[in-house]
């Protein structure tokens, strides 16, 4: 649990920092971080990488317990550090729901024995994720939940969306909103627009989501609680979330890597890894949603990391199950799609996926100032890599194989150890070997 980082450009966000630095882990968090440092620890040498707080995923789903076929803690965590991340919140619609203590100390203690990184559960708020009757919030959150959401199912049922967002505020956590009015959908699988007539499909619109996030908007105003918007994915919720927050609605949100860097244009290839719930949408939203990040109302980037069995995606566009996962592309994707296109600097891209999520969610982590978790992560921004179909993760149901990406995770450290080296996976191409010293 004694590390010590040297030669790396340390970029923190929530200090300020961006300079060339040593970082001094000891018992498993930050000591130092200072200029020319000297330790007996273990070397870890960042020579031309960036080093940054460890990322943190607001939303993950484990699939465990109940779907392992899919993913497990312990797969799923391996995928997280290969992607940078040292922190994830898994959603509760496992089978069964998160919606008791039982499971919630089942996910915590096998993340202990098996997880490669922090694990926080996230409870459901409604008991079987049914929307009819709230799960024991307080229970869960004495257990460790540090938020509760139904996602993949909105709440209906606006009282009892309300009587959550009341107990959660007693609680300290949010209320982590799926917002889908199904009713609009009706079966839809994809974006409703000018590709889903020309490629007849079943739209899934933008005022689905968008009506729901007006509804929850309002409650969270009268309730006073921490209402999240999860994967956001229109311009009408990215205007209605920059109102509430400037008449001081407590209310924040994510977006996606996917919802970012893919529109509805490219289902025409009719690939099922390109489908997922909220759909990608149009260049009008996609635009409306860089500039929600651009501009600050957009809090963090999540990757909605959502592992499917070969099998269940190798079928017809309207037979497959919604989702893809991102927990190890997410930030090359993002640093290709807005750093580099000029959308927002590095350290933008930073706080979203490591020092916001953890301010939103109150998490530990998110920063290198002292004392801190000895979370950090060491990225290649320079050297071009092609997304494979190999993953750390169980699947392989990303719709980014075979692109060229730049901001290869170069390894992950959680609590001080090293967790993922890909050097010690395989040498980069084209550079040299940088290897630990031990």
């Amino acid at each position: 649990m004694n590390l010590l980082i040297k030669n790396g450009r340390v970029i923190d966000p929530s200090q300020g920092i961006d300079a060339k630095l040593d970082i001094l882990i000891e018992g498993g968090v930050i000591a130092k971080v200072d200029k020319k440092l000297t330790s007996s620890a273990e070397v870890l040498d960042a020579t031309g990488l960036i080093v940054t707080p460890g990322f943190i995923d607001l939303h993950t789903h484990l699939r465990e317990p109940g779907h392992e076929h899919k993913e497990t803690i312990a797969t799923g965590t391996r995928a997280a550090v290969a992607g940078g991340y040292t922190a994830v919140c898994a959603m509760a619609n496992t089978m069964p729901p998160n919606d008791e203590r039982a499971v919630t100390e089942m996910m915590i203690a096998e993340a202990a024995r098996h997880g490669a990184c922090r694990v926080y559960p996230i409870g459901a708020v409604s008991k079987g994720l049914a929307g009819e009757a709230l799960a024991e919030i307080a229970d869960l959150r004495a257990a460790g939940c540090v938020g509760v959401s139904d996602d993949g199912k909105p709440v209906y049922n606006a009282q009892l969306m309300r009587r959550a967002l009341e107990y959660c505020s007693m609680l300290g956590i949010p209320v982590i909103a799926h917002e889908e009015d199904a009713n609009l959908v009706e079966g839809g699988v994809m974006h409703e627009g000018y590709y889903s007539t020309l490629l007849g499909m079943g739209g899934m619109p933008a005022a689905s989501e968008e009506t729901m996030v007006a509804r929850d908007v309002i409650l969270a105003r009268i309730t006073g609680a921490h209402l999240h918007i999860a994967h956001l994915s229109t311009a009408g919720a990215a205007d209605a979330v920059r109102t509430a927050r400037a008449q001081g609605v407590k209310v924040t949100c994510e977006v996606t890597p996917h919802h970012i860097a893919l529109g509805d244009d490219s289902v025409q290839s009719f690939s099922t890894y390109l489908k997922m719930n909220p759909p990608l949408r149009s260049k009008e939203h996609r635009d409306a949603i860089i500039d929600a990040i651009a501009d600050g109302t957009i809090d963090a980037i999540a990757t909605d990391h959502a592992p499917h069995h070969f099998d269940e995606k190798n079928v017809e566009f309207d037979l497959a199950p919604f989702g893809v996962i991102g927990l190890e592309t997410a930030f090359a994707v993002c640093y290709d799609r807005l750093v580099r296109e000029k959308m927002i600097d590095l350290a933008r891209l930073i706080d979203l996926m490591s020092c916001g999520p953890a301010r939103i969610f109150n998490l530990g982590g998110g920063t290198l100032a002292t004392g801190a978790f000895g979370d950090v992560t060491l990225i290649d921004v320079e050297t071009p890599f092609q997304v494979t179909n190999t993953f750390r993760s169980k699947a392989s149901n990303s719709p980014f194989v075979g692109e060229t990406l730049h901001g290869r995770v170069a390894a992950t450290a959680v609590g001080g150890v090293v967790k993922y080296d890909l050097r010690e996976v395989a040498a980069l191409p084209g550079t040299k070997s940088r290897k630990r010293k031990r």
